[in-house]
This record gives structure tokens, sequence and C-alpha cells, in this order.
């Protein structure tokens, strides 16, 4: 009994228990262990840098969704300057490289994320196509409903309130303004100069919407939009239709 402790079945090979030796002489599993180095080959690949993991990509849409709601409400409540694609990223429970990867820029997520709100623009034939004498009441009443719409209404606040201090956001004012609003607007009226008169009317609104989504003076910030359009309709239709 006294040198047989050590060598039950299986023991064979398995090297002095007094760690003197190595066990396995020959690195046993030297060729599927990767030389003895256990688990060298479980890291994860690093990802590069600018471009969306695959558990991020294949969130897809819903990720992009988020994104841009996200933007329109970071835009609205900060302004450009203070928006950030991080800050948009946290928000929208994403990577900041998704961010990139969908719209580029912080410009171009700016413009992405304000620009449905001039989807309404399409209903424009219908508001100028009117009897004239009533464009004026028509077109206070579609402004005001595009404001009106919390829908629209985030993303347009983010447009003006930016545009004021930042000229990247002025430049997506004037694109969308002029080229979806206003070049319609003046393409359909039959007066002197309709360009001049119909930024003039633009102008008139833009007012109102500053001292009531903006700075919510009162009595104008908690009045009813009818009363509202009522009032400016008159000065809108002497703009668009007095010749």
């Amino acid at each position: 009994m006294t040198g047989d402790a050590g060598t039950r079945p299986g023991d064979e090979g398995a090297g002095p228990p007094n760690g003197t030796g190595k066990a396995g002489s020959g690195k046993a599993g030297s060729g599927s262990a990767g030389s003895g180095k256990a688990g060298s080959g479980d890291a994860p690949a690093p990802r590069r840098r600018g471009r969306p993991s695959r558990k991020a990509a294949a969130e897809g849409p819903d990720a992009r969704t988020r994104i841009l709601e996200a933007a329109r409400t970071e835009f609205a409540e900060r302004g450009y300057d203070k928006t950030s694609i991080r800050g948009i990223a946290k928000a929208a429970g994403v990577d900041a490289a998704l961010v990139h990867h969908y719209f580029g820029t912080k410009d171009e997520v700016f413009a992405a994320a304000v620009e449905v709100s001039f989807e309404p623009a399409l209903v424009l034939p219908a508001v100028l196509g009117g009897p004239p004498e009533g464009l004026g009441e028509r077109l206070a009443a579609f402004f005001l409903s595009v404001w009106e719409d919390p829908a629209t209404r985030t993303p347009l606040l983010a447009t003006l309130r930016s545009a004021v201090t930042h000229e990247a956001a002025a430049n997506v004012l004037r694109d969308f303004v002029l080229r979806r609003l206003l070049e319609r607007i003046a393409a359909e009226l039959d007066v002197p100069d309709p360009t001049l008169r119909a930024e003039l009317a633009a102008s008139q609104m833009l007012g109102i919407v500053m001292l009531r989504y903006v700075v919510r003076a009162e009595p104008l910030a908690s009045a009813a939009p009818a009363d509202i359009v009522a009032m400016v309709a008159p000065t809108l239709q002497r703009y668009l239709g007095e010749r």
C-alpha cells in the first residue's frame, strides 16, 4: 500500500503532483488549444469606427425612427448649437455610429428631422385653388393647423429656434419654406411682385408663431386659432390678393 497510493487507473502520465514537472510534457492539446493559450480565440473582433454593430443594424427601421424622434425633441428643446450626435444617440438608445450611418452629419440629421413638418405643403394646391377672395383666410387657417398639431409643431420649433442662431439651420428653413411653401404660393398669385408678397405674408405668420409658440406671450398664446385666423386673414388677403 505504501507505493500504490497515487497510481489509480487513468493517472498514467499525469506527471508528478509536486509541480516540478510539466503535465503532458508535449503540452497536451497543443494542436487544438492554440499552443497552450486558453481562450485566445474567444475575444471579439474590434468594431470599425463609424459603422453600426450587427445588433444595431438589425434593428433596422425602428432604430431610424427612434433617431428621428429623438433628434426632433433634442433640436426643439436644446436648439441646434447645443444638440450633438452623441446626445441624439443617447436619447434614441442607439450607438452614435448608427446615427452617422443613417444620416451622416449633424446638418443632415437636422434636415431629416424637420422635413416631416413640411409635408402638409402637399395640400397647398387645395388651399390656393378656392375663390381668390378667401385666400387669406384659407392660408391662415392652414398655417395655424400645422402649428397646432404637436406632431409637426415640435420639429418646426426646432427649425425656428435654431435658425435664429445657426446658419445651417437657417439654410434648412429657407430651403423648405422658400421651395415648398412660398414658391408654390407665388406661382398661383395674379399680382405684381408675387414672391415679395408671399414672403411678406410668411413674415406675418412667423411673427405670430414666435409670440404664440416660442415666447408664449399672452393673450396670444392662449387665443383660439379661429379668432387669430379672423384677425389675420384680412392682412394676408391684402398681401396676396390686392393689386
